[in-house]
């Protein structure tokens, strides 16, 4: 059965809920024989896709907020969120054929469901099986290269990963694995006094941050462009906001210019 939702729930049953999965909302009342009509309906056809869609019902003359913030002028409205926006919709008591379709878009792809399965592993093996798996049924899927790409970087498979990520559009996700592969790298082979061992050992970013920018103000030529690089590489890692990134990047400034 559908489940009702109000004003006051709506953000967490709906928005924040089809950030997980697709959730279909039927905009209602009591007179509107054509809601009657289409309610058993949805319930019938989401029942088919449990798990995957859900279906919750908004009453519209108890809700009038709600009908008047997604622009419900008639009703039956049916409307399907996925990421906390409207994906799809339709007015009118359509037929279950025609529902049966619209359910099917908003369904997980074969590969979504292998990408998902290797986000929910509990061990890197059966993780890196999930996502290939996903990547059979979508060789560009982008949740299973990100996913599969550190799992790679983590046992040395440095170039099967980088090849993952050149099929990705560069975005903020795609340049923090790619430096953090690069630092991966580099602290394998590193010597042990390298200032990239140090974070191999026990992730404390401060100390090789420190040293690298005392190479770049002592060092000159290619030695001070690699920490030059090296610092940039953990800032991605660390991401824009974290207190690190902003206290080294003025740092890194002054000490080059």
């Amino acid at each position: 059965m559908a489940v009702d939702v109000a004003e006051s729930d709506f953000d967490s049953k709906v928005l924040q809920r089809s950030f997980d999965r697709a959730v279909v909302v039927d905009f209602w009342a009591d007179w509107c024989a054509p809601c009657r009509q289409l309610g058993p309906v949805l319930e019938r056809v989401a029942a088919k896709h449990d798990g995957d869609v859900e279906l919750v019902k908004v009453d519209v003359d108890a809700n009038p907020g709600l009908a008047a913030a997604f622009g419900v002028q008639g009703i039956p409205a049916v409307k399907a969120f996925r990421d906390g926006k409207v994906v799809s919709e339709f007015v009118g008591a359509y037929p279950e054929e025609a529902v049966n379709r619209f359910f099917e878009t908003l369904a997980p792809t074969q590969a979504e469901r292998d990408a998902a399965a290797g986000d929910a592993a509990s061990s890197p093996e059966e993780a890196e099986r999930a996502y290939r798996s996903a990547l059979a049924a979508d060789p560009r899927h982008r949740g299973a290269i990100l996913g599969l790409s550190p799992l790679l970087a983590a046992r040395g498979d440095f170039s099967e990963a980088r090849e993952l990520l050149a099929q990705l559009p560069e975005d903020a996700d795609v340049r923090r694995l790619k430096a953090h592969i690069d630092l991966a790298e580099d602290a394998q082979t590193a010597s042990p006094d390298d200032p990239i061992a140090a974070v191999a050992d026990d992730g404390d970013w401060e100390p090789a941050l420190e040293r690298l920018l005392d190479e770049i103000r002592a060092g000159e030529g290619e030695e001070r462009e690699r920490s030059r690089q090296r610092m940039i590489d953990i800032f991605e890692v660390l991401g824009p906001e974290h207190p690190l990134t902003m206290k080294y990047r003025s740092a890194l400034a002054a000490a080059l210019f």
